[in-house]
């Protein structure tokens, strides 16, 4: 197996067949076709199904893709760590974030970063679900809250302030809560694992979790605010995705003095990316957009 042999393969897959891959190669297509057979054979499985019309990619061959995808992307890394080249970063970088976050405050920081850096390609996945970063091929993912225990690497970016609040037609019909335990009469709209761990607020030193029970859970906080304004209920989201809805008015904060923890935003990455350039440009550019 040679280095341009993963480099051929990769061109294939995104280029999803062999005339167009070895066009972009200035290779010929019979070239090309013996070179990913030699690398089947080497590795003694099917990367490609093949037929008249397109190729398929078989399940060996997506997470073969992936792990060249990387050694390709640290080749060039390397190449530039040398020659002096950091100033012009290259390849492709796979980065999984938050829906909500992503779409309210990521979107224009991604644009702007690749406009200063026009040869570096990103692949974004927004989810709120927690990828598996190294067996799916991720160089990066954004995650806010709890981390789970991980061989990954953290940096922290940033820190988010946490509300409860309610539309004003549901805190007239069901009277504002004074207390955390007044939360117990109200309905309480929960993100995710809140439905079993409940809501924990901080007043000083005093800590309390309330079993917070009402008529809707979700992983989605656009969902949950946007059932509060229309009255269904209490919720506890980042202040990021209330904020204009509290600005018009829409919402409306209770329980102002005792406060919900604060959720920490911190950028998780393999091992063998801690020496990356990208991952060190992308996490200060962030911890700088984040900061102010």
């Amino acid at each position: 197996m040679q280095i341009d042999d993963l480099r051929i393969y990769v061109a294939v897959i995104n280029a999803g067949n062999f005339t167009a891959a070895a066009e972009q190669l200035m290779l010929s297509k019979q070239y090309v076709s013996r070179r990913i057979a030699a690398l089947e054979a080497s590795l003694g499985v099917r990367l490609l199904n093949r037929n008249t019309r397109k190729l398929s990619i078989t399940d060996s061959g997506h997470v073969f893709a992936r792990h060249a995808q990387r050694i390709l992307d640290d080749v060039q890394e390397a190449a530039q760590a040398v020659s002096g080249q950091h100033q012009s970063l290259q390849g492709t970088f796979r980065l999984s974030v938050p829906l909500s976050f992503g779409i309210s405050h990521l979107s224009p920081f991604i644009a702007e970063f690749l406009s200063q850096h026009p040869g570096l390609q990103f692949q974004v996945e927004l989810a709120d679900r927690y990828v598996d970063v190294v067996g799916e091929g991720f160089d990066m993912a954004l995650r806010i809250g709890t981390l789970p225990d991980s061989s990954l690497i953290a940096k922290r970016l940033g820190v988010f302030r946490r509300v409860i609040c309610g539309s004003p037609a549901y805190l007239q019909g069901a009277g504002a809560p004074r207390t955390p335990e007044d939360l117990l009469n109200h309905a309480c709209l929960r993100y995710g694992r809140e439905s079993q761990t409940g809501w924990e607020l901080f007043q000083g030193d005093r800590r309390i979790v309330m079993a917070v029970q009402g008529p809707m859970i979700a992983n989605n906080g656009e969902m949950l605010r946007d059932a509060a304004m229309a009255g269904l209920g209490l919720i506890l989201l980042p202040e990021f995705i209330v904020a204009p809805a509290l600005a018009s008015g829409a919402l409306i904060t209770v329980l102002e003095g005792w406060q919900p923890a604060s959720l920490t935003l911190n950028a998780l990455y393999p091992q063998h990316r801690q020496r990356s350039e990208v991952n060190r440009r992308v996490i200060a550019f962030l911890q700088k957009k984040l900061a102010s």
